[in-house]
């Protein structure tokens, strides 16, 4: 398995590979959702604020996941926060989504990011070192449906002081339905 940073190029891989999966796990309507955030976040997410990582097994996309910028005009330390993450179907339970998560860390640590969070399902994420957080440490930038799915990583090594101050995500999260 090889590991890739960027998209310019593979959009319409991506976008594929993240529709698919999602309609297959969460039927058609999430597989649209999913697929429109994905093609959003692709197209309007500057630069700076974007890290997509992706994995390819025998030059097939087996897996991809995204990083955008989470502000926090408050506090001087950098976050980028973890969503959405896809597997293809027939590769899930195989240990692609860790493997590439762990390479994505990895290269958020040599870029100097401070802490990463992410929504989603404890159980998963606590097996690549993310741990339950309070919105007292790090407020969401919408209403949590989920709070216990609300998940952080220092990845400075440190223990980390409670981020300050509202946050702001990237326009393409920034959708009361996806939280």
């Amino acid at each position: 398995m090889e590991f890739f940073s960027g998209h310019i190029g593979r959009e319409r891989e991506i976008s594929g590979l993240f529709s698919a999966t999602f309609t297959a796990s969460e039927g058609a309507e999430e597989g649209k959702i999913i697929g429109r955030l994905v093609d959003e976040l692709m197209e309007t997410t500057p630069d700076q604020d974007l890290l997509v990582f992706s994995a390819y097994d025998d030059q097939t996309l087996v897996g991809c996941i995204f990083f955008s910028r989470l502000n926090y005009e408050q506090d001087d330390r950098t976050v980028f926060i973890l969503s959405p993450v896809a597997v293809k179907t027939d590769r899930q339970r195989k240990g692609v989504g860790q493997k590439l998560i762990a390479y994505g860390l990895d290269e958020l640590r040599q870029k100097g990011i401070d802490i990463a969070v992410t929504y989603g399902d404890p159980n998963y994420y606590s097996r690549v070192g993310f741990r339950p957080i309070t919105e007292e440490f790090a407020q969401a930038p919408l209403k949590l449906n989920q709070p216990h799915g609300w998940l952080g990583l220092s990845l400075s090594g440190m223990e980390q002081e409670p981020l300050s101050g509202p946050s702001r995500c990237v326009e393409a999260l920034d959708k009361p339905e996806l939280w």
